[in-house]
């Protein structure tokens, strides 16, 4: 008789494969199957060579060497080819089996995915898996979220194999559907903030300082032993002293054209929709948008003229003052990504640890770094902290950052060097510590142009009302605004 499989896996790209591996280093047994059968046979005389992963040929195979309940994790790419696959699986399942969705895929999807074979007496979990190939292989950052009763029959597999910080796995519950992939969403969209944030100080760095690729990876390497260590600081380092074939930086033969998948104009549109002010994000996603208008930036920069720039001067207080600016809004970044989260929770009934997801972003997955334990000792201490910003920690810290930030923004609107990650932190950071903004203003226009009403200093909150500015309007009004 057949050895019985712990748990089976679609999807034999590179990211399947190392799961896999990864599965099968932890003792579990893992079956495989592969809409192109022939990867399952060379998985198995390659990379699977003398493990006990059994290979399939069919979904009814794969199915039929699984223990019960049955545990089929997919990894294939987002959108229609998963929901293919769970109607092929389906006829093959029964109730209280479970389909887990390893993928990139809109949290909106998971929703109704989940909804849909819940109906049908099975469960789901929609997980997000974050570290690239390394992490898949050697222990990735593992978000999971679904149907709440599948937890228990997941639980040891995906903990195993996750990435451990202290001992504790970068794994745990999120919450009911879509949760596991919303939170993995957001991951993705403080990615690119970050990432934006690390090109714009390194922009600065080259073109107002002139600092050499060699001086870029001292100072980098210096920035990843401080506050700013983390994975992604780590390999900029790495890059900067990468030579290409004729001993010259390959970075600098890149073209400036960043390429993105949707997961951070995903993170924005969701912040939209919430009437989140997920201003950092949103700048890093049109930043990459901006980037790839490649030949019309061309013909621009022949066109428009800018300020002319003297490098070279105070270099050390300047890279000092660019490496605070650089902290001060990563914390932004993060307060406002903590901050989506927690409206998400409330719009979609997720009950989330905050403190749980700063522990499963701290190891195995791209965004990793110490940071993140100061978010988590944040969260653990005030479990219903609004925002990070009021945080006593990272109150001081961007306390303590703001001259240098304040300045970093100046001498690059002053140099021409596009910030625009850094100043939308810094105007976040001011416009959330205002206690009087404009928008009373505002709204006297949208009631003078519509009768959309206002409220009032002098009276209770809740109470609306509308003015006849010109003299002409009548008594109707529209409906309420939304704050």
């Amino acid at each position: 008789m057949m050895k019985k499989a712990d748990i089976g896996l679609i999807g034999l790209a590179v990211m399947g494969q190392n799961l896999v591996l990864n599965m099968n280093d932890h003792g579990f047994t893992v079956a495989v199957y592969n809409r192109t059968v022939s990867k399952v046979d060379k998985f198995l005389q390659a990379g699977a060579k003398d493990t006990n992963v059994i290979g399939t040929h069919s979904i009814e195979e794969l199915v039929g060497v699984l223990k019960k309940p049955r545990r089929v994790m997919l990894m294939v790419k987002a959108g229609a080819p998963v929901d293919a696959f769970i109607e092929k699986l389906l006829p093959h399942l029964e109730p209280g089996d479970i389909i887990i969705d390893g993928g990139n895929s809109n949290f909106h999807d998971t929703i109704r995915r989940c909804k849909a074979v819940e109906a049908k007496g099975l469960r789901y979990v929609g997980t997000g898996v974050s570290g690239g190939e390394e992490g898949a292989r050697h222990g990735p950052s593992i978000m999971p979220g679904g149907s709440a009763e599948a937890w228990p029959y997941v639980k040891d597999i995906l903990q195993s194999i996750a990435a451990k910080v202290d001992g504790s796995p970068c794994c745990d519950w999120l919450g009911s559907d879509g949760a596991g992939h919303f939170v993995k969403m957001v991951h993705n969209g403080i990615e690119y903030g970050d990432m934006q944030l690390i090109g714009e100080a390194y922009h600065l760095l080259k073109e107002v300082l002139g600092l050499t690729n060699d001086e870029l990876h001292s100072v980098f390497k210096r920035w990843d032993e401080g506050k700013l260590d983390s994975y992604l600081i780590e390999i900029t380092s790495h890059i900067f002293n990468f030579k290409d074939e004729d001993g010259k930086p390959l970075v600098d033969k890149i073209l400036d054209v960043a390429g993105q998948k949707g997961t951070g104009r995903w993170t924005a549109i969701s912040a939209l929709d919430l009437g989140a002010p997920l201003t950092l994000i949103a700048q890093a996603v049109f930043a990459r948008d901006l980037s790839s208008m490649k030949d019309e930036r061309t013909h621009a920069s022949q066109v428009l003229s800018g300020p002319s720039i003297t490098n070279g001067r105070e270099r050390q207080t300047r890279i000092e003052q660019i490496r605070q600016a650089l902290y001060a809004s990563k914390i932004v970044s993060y307060a406002q990504g903590f901050m989506l989260l927690r409206m998400a929770a409330a719009e979609y009934s997720w009950d989330i640890d905050y403190g749980s997801v700063a522990l499963m972003w701290r190891g195995g997955c791209i965004i990793r770094s110490v940071f993140l334990g100061e978010i988590k000792a944040a969260f653990d201490g005030q479990p219903d902290l609004t925002n990070l910003l009021l945080d006593d920690y990272f109150k001081q810290e961007v306390v303590s950052a703001q001259e240098a930030w304040r300045r970093t923004v100046v001498q690059a609107v002053e140099y021409g060097i596009p910030v625009p990650a850094m100043s939308s932190a810094l105007a976040f950071y001011d416009g959330y510590r205002c206690q009087r903004l404009p928008a009373n203003l505002l709204q006297a226009q949208r009631d003078y142009f519509g009768a959309h009403t206002y409220e009032r200093l002098d009276r209770p909150r809740g109470e609306f009302f509308h003015t006849d500015w010109s003299g002409t309007g009548g008594e109707v009004t529209s409906t309420s605004y939304n704050a």
